[in-house]
C-alpha cells in the first residue's frame, strides 16, 4: 500500500484546503487524499485536476485506486465507471459521486471542502 501524503489542514469549511502537490500525480493517475476526515480521490486528466469523493456506490470500492482512462475512472472491486469531470455513472446518469471544486495554485492542488 502506498503511503498518503498528509498536508496540514488550517482552512475551513468553504474554503479551498491544499490535498497534494501538482508533482505528486503525473496525468492518467489517481490518488486517495485524507481531507478532513473524508476519503477524496484526486485525478489527474491531462493535467487538469479533479477531485470526487472516493466510495463506489455500488459496494464501496476505493475509487481513487482505480484506473483511469481519459476522463472515465473505473472502480477496482466490480467496474463501475464515473467520470471524474461530473461523478455521473457511465452507464447510469442518475447515479453520481459528489465531486469538488479544485484549482492550482503554484505546486498546490487544493480543493473546497462544503457541507
Amino acid at each position: 500500500m502506498e503511503p498518503t501524503t498528509i498536508y496540514p489542514i488550517t482552512n475551513f469549511m468553504g474554503e479551498f484546503i491544499t490535498i497534494a502537490k501538482t508533482s505528486d500525480l503525473e496525468p492518467g493517475y489517481g490518488k486517495v487524499a485524507n481531507v478532513m476526515g473524508k476519503a477524496i480521490a484526486l485525478f489527474n486528466v491531462e493535467g487538469t485536476f479533479y477531485a470526487l469523493e472516493n466510495t463506489c456506490l455500488h459496494r464501496g470500492g476505493p475509487i481513487g485506486k482505480g484506473t483511469l482512462e481519459g476522463d472515465v475512472v473505473t472502480c477496482p472491486w466490480h467496474q463501475w465507471q464515473y467520470n471524474v469531470k461530473t461523478g455521473v455513472m457511465e452507464f447510469d446518469s442518475e447515479k453520481r459521486l459528489k465531486t469538488y471544486a479544485v484549482k492550482v495554485e503554484g505546486e498546490d492542488v487544493k480543493i473546497r471542502m462544503e457541507d
